[in-house]
């Protein structure tokens, strides 16, 4: 697994997670669930839609 998320991008998208997780939870409603997707995209650093579409946010 490539890394192909840098680090502006990687810090949206944990943010953005963490929010839609936390929204989840307060209206206890499932689509907290959603806010994984960003989340763990941006904790590994790896995005399979950026992989298909051949981009590359990461610098190195």
């Amino acid at each position: 697994m490539n890394v192909n998320i840098g680090g502006i991008d990687r810090m949206l998208r944990i943010i953005a997670g963490v929010i839609i997780i936390a929204l989840g939870v307060y209206y206890q409603s499932w689509w907290g669930i959603v806010g994984l997707v960003p989340l763990l995209t941006g904790v590994f650093r790896f995005c399979p839609l950026y992989t298909m579409v051949g981009v590359n946010t990461c610098k190195r």
